[in-house]
């Protein structure tokens, strides 16, 4: 029993329209005569489509069908280099007119198309093949070794790049938050550039860190994170970190490793999960030029509320005074945040033949927070270049990062070095105008001093005084280099020789201490390994 067939469209409309035609050459043929009714109902499909016929055209007859054999309804058949052509019919079936040795094409949606050589006037048997195109998932594990996902017997989830870079943030990793299941990243509300808390589900340390692992091209990195907050309401200004150096424009993908399958690839460093980064490479082809400008504004969205009806008593800080309207009118906290900005931009260049591929990146991201003198300022190059030699079994790959950043005023959460406890218990009866002048000169003691008449000072200071005068600067230098020489010595069998070096040079300013440069290695690692 022959299996039904839906009737494409196309093909549905082409037979439509040969009926009509058909029919009103029969309506005509009643005043000429039965010969035109034969003439009119024995119109082939290629007349229909156009086909012109000339001396020595053969009529070339066939049948298209499917791998199962079953017909191909609306298959297209066209002659090479012309636009002569027609479709299958309801059986698969066809005909058109031309001549010896042309080659007709056959396609049809889902199916390859092939190419038939006209050798005679015999009936042509074809049959199209499925076109199948399956992608297969590669994920990178320990020392940028590729896997399919299939293969792989754990879990990961994997993000591309673009959805880093869709709306930047000056800490990449605050793009990845909602992106992937079982990860929590808290921002930080230090200001621009502060580090971001990653903590995968699972079993929790109390005495160690809860933070991931971070992983670049298969090489573990040292994140050193000054966001940590202790102290409580002795807790000094934060600093960034160092995953936050990273150019969200060089990131190929994203893999998230979780689970006990982490701590079998990287040991009990990862036993809180493992963040595996792949950066770009360069390609083959042509030299091509990226050019991107990312430009954010920040304001504050939610103010916390705020009572106006009662003032304070004079020479108190407490606004639990008459019930009457301040003489300075209505205060409004809001207007001592300014309005942030994040400007990112990147250039990078690829270029590559089939032996030899290279990128160059350049990029900057200057960024002011709401808090008035915040600022993070970052610069980052990078250079990668993959070479493959003695007949392609192997492969050198190397990359140099250089970072220079500098971040400022990151604001406490606590008491101190916090502008924010002044600006929201400022006493409702004052002129909050009078203290942008945040300084005044002292003749006696010959300096400058703050400007501040309300409560004990050290409890509460001038929040303008906060921001200009206890400031905290942190200027970092950081140099990754990252080299691996990869030979195939047999089919399945590849040998990896991986050296990686970081070197990072740190200074920390404050409005009281000057603590010197710092030159470290934090890491430096030669392995090699065999892998099938």
């Amino acid at each position: 029993m022959r299996k039904g067939k839906i009737l494409p469209v196309s093909v549905f409309l082409s037979c439509c329209s040969l009926t009509a035609f058909a029919s009103s050459h029969v309506t005509s043929a009643d005043n000429f005569g039965k010969n035109v009714v034969v003439a009119a109902t024995k119109v082939n499909t290629a007349k229909v489509l156009g086909t012109q016929q000339s001396s020595g055209d053969v009529k070339v007859t066939g049948t298209i069908v499917d791998n199962a054999g079953d017909p191909v309804i609306g298959a297209t058949i066209r002659v090479k280099d012309s636009q002569h052509g027609t479709t299958t019919d309801l059986d698969g079936k066809f005909e058109i007119m031309t001549h010896k040795g042309a080659t007709l094409i056959v396609s049809y949606i889902g199916m390859n198309t092939e190419e038939v050589k006209v050798s005679g006037d015999a009936p042509l048997n074809i049959t199209l093949k499925a076109e199948a195109h399956q992608i297969e998932e590669v994920v990178v594990t320990a020392l940028g070794i590729k896997r399919s996902e299939k293969a792989l017997s754990y879990n990961v989830q994997k993000v591309g790049g673009e959805n880093l870079t869709t709306v930047k943030n000056p800490n990449f990793m605050n793009s990845l938050s909602g992106k992937v299941a079982g990860v929590n990243i808290n921002a930080s509300s230090a200001g621009m550039g502060g580090a971001a808390r990653v903590v995968m589900r699972g079993p929790k340390s109390i005495t160690r860190s809860n933070q991931a692992l971070y992983v670049i091209d298969g090489v573990p990195i040292n994140n050193t994170s000054q966001g940590e907050i202790s102290g409580g309401a002795f807790s000094s200004q934060p600093g960034s970190e160092g995953i936050a150096d990273i150019n969200p424009e060089d990131i190929e993908s994203i893999s998230v490793l979780s689970g006990p399958a982490a701590a079998a690839l990287y040991g009990s460093a990862a036993a809180q999960g493992v963040i595996m980064i792949t950066t770009k490479k360069g390609k083959e082809g042509k030299v091509s030029v990226t050019v991107s400008n990312s430009t954010q504004f920040a304001n504050p969205f939610i103010m916390p509320e705020f009572q106006n009806s009662y003032v304070n008593r004079a020479g108190d800080v407490k606004s639990w005074g008459a019930k009457t309207p301040s003489v300075y009118g209505n205060y409004e906290p809001k207007d001592f945040f300014n309005t942030g900005t994040n400007v990112q931009n990147n250039v990078a260049l690829t270029a590559g033949t089939d032996k030899n591929q290279t990128y160059i990146s350049v990029g900057t991201t200057n960024a002011k927070g709401i808090i008035p003198n915040n600022s993070y300022d970052r610069y980052n190059f990078a250079f990668r270049n993959t070479t493959t030699f003695l007949h392609d079994k192997m492969t050198f790959d190397f990359n140099f990062n250089y970072i220079k950043e500098h971040d400022k005023n990151l604001t406490a959460q606590g008491q101190y070095f916090n502008p924010l406890t002044a600006v929201y218990l400022f006493p409702r009866g004052e002129s909050f105008d009078a203290v942008r002048t945040y300084e005044l000169y002292d003749v006696t003691r010959g300096i400058n001093v703050q400007n501040w008449n309300f409560g004990d000072a050290l409890s509460m200071q001038n929040p303008y005084w906060v921001a200009n005068r206890m400031v905290r600067s942190n200027n970092r230098s950081r140099y990754m280099i990252s080299a691996s020489l990869k030979y195939k010595i047999s089919t399945g069998w590849t040998l990896w020789v991986v050296c990686v070096g970081t070197m990072q040079e740190q200074s920390r300013k404050t409005s009281v201490t000057l603590q010197q440069p710092t030159s470290l290695l934090t890491q430096s690692m030669v392995s090699m390994v065999m892998t099938r």
